[in-house]
């Protein structure tokens, strides 16, 4: 059999306007942004709710942040650990820590003490920066026991004019005094007038440590590079068509490779406004694509989901949302088939990974996914440029499987992290001759399109039958009744394991569809190895703030 390498089958599937192959950018993440504020610097970099932040003036707050960065003692390669919602601080401080030729170590705003001491010992962060109101809510002497030197806090008020009303999502905030810590904009403009070095930042720097389970055990920091995250910006560029009348939608949490690449990195490459909100709510995210005219995100499918079942959907001015992308967990084709009919808006797929710096497949704007006859699913896409990907056994990983035949998504590409922040066997286990062995199950059909069945880990054994939990739940959403579902296997006396579906009813729908009702739906529809023995149903399903269902909450 002829290796992927040379035949790369979805070439042929490339639309004639996408290039096979994309220069490799020796520019870094941080030149992209500064060639915006050349380029574009009266123009809007961060739409925050209803106001606009230049590239000028972020470009301006940023490099005071930098410079007070550099008097603390921050030099380059040292890290500063950033837990703060989306809100434009966020982009300030990710632009003023690569000016002091620092990492920016993202962390999610959930996390409480215990965590967040893990983050700030195994990256060595020596400043944490966090929303005023977050720092309310926690312990700081925490901090104490870690390498932090410097506690630097902002509110989430802080780039809204005083006399306007505040944002619904904000009613709850004010803007208070943290003991010990420093106000960042105080500090941006303290130092305003004074200029940093050049760290002389390269494409093989580290840009972030975003934190990551990666394929098994506790978080690790991948290392996502300058390079990495300048070739990926050009990778959406370049297949999603993006020029500088589009509109970004930061709906994914910045601190995920989501935000960081798919709405950060792309905004700065192309030069275009960043629309954020604080957090995820469906009455802004509607309002607002209305608002600011949006034509691009990356988001969950569970965002689609939560849009589809909000009473505003047919209200709102939706027509220029025409770049509508969906990744970061599965999607089924029967959630994309009721969003187009009810919006007329097309979901496009998207597949990658944290160590992948986002997206290593995406369906190319204008084609539409294909769904796998056996399985069920929605293609993820085709492999993106420059970018080899195989599937490869599942028991050894060492044997490269044909078309049609299921195993271990494995990829090679400019996207790829070289490793894991100071975890050599991790990084030796996961990334082998630089082919990143994801820990996802998948396949490719002989046209060259590529879909993911699901994660080793949740395959579940019942009887001896290999069973993965996206195909019960592809069946499970063509109930009309059903919002959310997710499925896990749970022990069984007889089968050794069985299925279980957690389901969410629509609005209006609950109490009228009985356990059994669902499980003779699926049972007409599915093997009988199959379909599940048991339902719950519950009135949210536990997920992560990216959007991906928490099965292991479930099966415990």
């Amino acid at each position: 059999m002829k290796s992927i390498d040379d035949q790369r089958p979805w070439l042929k599937l490339y639309p004639q306007w996408l290039a096979h192959e994309l220069e490799v950018p020796e520019s870094t993440a941080l030149d992209d942004f500064k060639a915006s504020v050349v380029s574009r610097g009266d123009s809007p970099a961060v739409c925050y709710f209803d106001n606009k932040i230049s590239y000028a003036e972020l470009d301006r707050i940023s490099s005071g942040l930098a410079t007070a960065f550099a008097d603390l003692g921050v030099g380059k390669g040292d890290r500063i650990l950033v837990d703060l919602q989306n809100v434009p601080q966020f982009p300030v401080v990710t632009y003023g820590a690569w000016k002091a030729g620092a990492i920016v170590v993202p962390v999610n705003p959930m996390y409480r003490e215990k965590e967040l001491t893990y983050f700030c010992n195994d990256s060595g962060a020596k400043v944490f920066v966090t929303l005023d109101e977050i720092a309310g809510g926690l312990d700081l002497s925490f901090l104490t026991e870690t390498s932090v030197q410097t506690t630097i806090t902002t509110s989430p008020l802080d780039f809204l004019p005083q006399e306007e009303e505040v944002p619904a999502l904000l009613k709850g905030s004010k803007k208070i005094a943290v003991p010990g810590a420093v106000d960042m904009l105080e500090l941006a403009e303290k130092y305003r007038d004074k200029a940093v070095g050049d760290p002389a930042l390269q494409p093989e720097d580290v840009a972030y440590l975003t934190y990551t389970s990666g394929t098994t055990g506790p978080p690790k920091g991948a290392m996502n590079t300058h390079g990495n995250i300048a070739f990926n910006a050009r990778v959406y560029k370049a297949a999603l068509r993006m020029v500088e009348d589009d509109v970004v939608l930061g709906v994914a949490p910045l601190f995920h490779v989501t935000g960081e690449v798919a709405h950060l990195a792309i905004a700065a490459l192309v030069g275009i406004p960043l629309v954020l909100y604080y957090r995820f709510d469906p009455t802004e995210t509607l309002r607002l694509i209305e608002r600011w005219r949006v034509t691009m995100t990356v988001a969950s499918i569970t965002v689609y989901i939560a849009l589809m079942n909000h009473p505003d959907i047919r209200k709102r001015d939706l027509s220029s949302f025409v770049k509508a992308y969906s990744g970061g967990a599965p999607v089924s084709s029967a959630i994309v088939d009721q969003f187009e009919e009810l919006t007329g808006l097309y979901i496009y797929n998207a597949y990658g990974m944290t160590e992948t710096n986002s997206p290593t497949h995406l369906v190319p704007l204008g084609l539409r996914a294909p769904v796998d006859p056996e399985s069920g699913a929605l293609s993820v896409g085709v492999p993106v440029p420059n970018t080899v990907v195989k599937i490869m056994d599942l028991e050894e990983g060492n044997r490269e499987l044909g078309p049609g035949e299921v195993g271990e998504i494995v990829d090679y590409g400019p996207m790829v992290i070289p490793g894991y922040w100071q975890k050599p066997e991790e990084t030796k286990h996961a990334i082998r001759n630089g082919w990143l062995y994801t820990g996802d199950v998948g396949k490719m059909d002989k046209d060259g399109w590529f879909y993911v069945v699901d994660r080793k880990k949740d395959l579940i054994v019942a009887s001896g039958y290999k069973v993965w939990p996206r195909d019960v739940e592809d069946v499970i959403y063509q109930h009309p009744a059903v919002k959310e579902t997710s499925v896990v296997g749970v022990p069984d006396p007889y089968r050794g394991e069985t299925v279980k579906a957690f389901v969410t009813l629509k609005e209006g729908m609950e109490g009228s569809v009985t356990q059994e009702e669902i499980i003779s739906f699926c049972k007409t529809r599915m093997a009988a190895y199959k379909y599940p023995r048991k339902v719950e149903f519950v009135s949210e399903i536990p997920k992560t703030l990216t959007g991906k269902f928490l099965r292991r909450q479930l099966r415990k």
